[in-house]
């Protein structure tokens, strides 16, 4: 018996949602669900074989949480995401071994449709710029973290908010954000809690 595959769709924006569940499930044969970041849950995302994140109205704190609920699921399912900014430095949200499309907001409906059948075939659809960026990130993984991300983690430790780290170490918020989520990633933590948790128990003081 023929069993559909189900996709889940994470966006905010409803013409979105409405636009591809037109599409999608007809081309693909494959049912699409969608949902808000705040809807999703690991049991309905076990029952997905690929998720869908919409960068365009996901911000990529909330992306990389979503991509770390995938990673700790033992089903297999593969992340695509839609609208990836060109300019940000969002690598630090991709699942090397997950992820299996990327879409800039250029790109049409008619070129991530061709790109998502060759995920179908087991293909991926990444920029080459991006494909370098993440053969190299399973070796974050396992690196201890930089002196930079420790003086990040020491300052959020004290209570500093990310502006006033920012001020301290003459970097925009931005690169301090990417400081961070990628200090999370090492560290195994999802939140600003779980770090300043992580870091009492495991960090002698760096001076700021």
């Amino acid at each position: 018996m023929f069993k559909v595959k189900k996709w889940i769709l994470v966006s905010r924006s409803s013409l979105l949602s409405d636009l591809l569940h037109h599409y999608w499930p007809q081309e693909f044969l494959i049912k699409l669900n969608a949902r808000t970041p705040d809807q999703v849950t690991t049991v309905e995302l076990s029952q997905h074989s690929l998720m869908l994140i919409d960068l365009s109205s996901v911000d990529l704190q909330t992306a990389y949480q979503l991509t770390r609920l995938a990673e700790k699921l033992i089903a297999p399912i593969k992340l695509v995401y839609l609208h990836y900014p060109r300019k940000a430095d969002a690598a630090f949200i991709l699942n090397p071994l997950k992820t299996a499309g990327i879409f800039y907001c250029n790109n049409t409906l008619a070129e991530i449709s061709a790109g998502l059948n060759g995920i179908l075939r087991g293909q991926h659809a990444i920029p080459d710029a991006i494909a370098e960026k993440i053969v190299n990130m399973e070796s974050l993984e396992s690196e201890t973290l930089t002196l930079r991300e420790r003086e990040v983690l020491q300052a959020l430790l004290c209570g500093s908010t990310n502006q006033d780290i920012a001020k301290k170490l003459y970097v925009s918020e931005s690169t301090i954000k990417t400081h961070l989520y990628r200090a999370f990633r090492k560290i195994g933590v999802t939140s600003r809690g779980q770090a300043i948790a992580w870091a009492q128990q495991n960090m002698h003081e760096v001076r700021v």
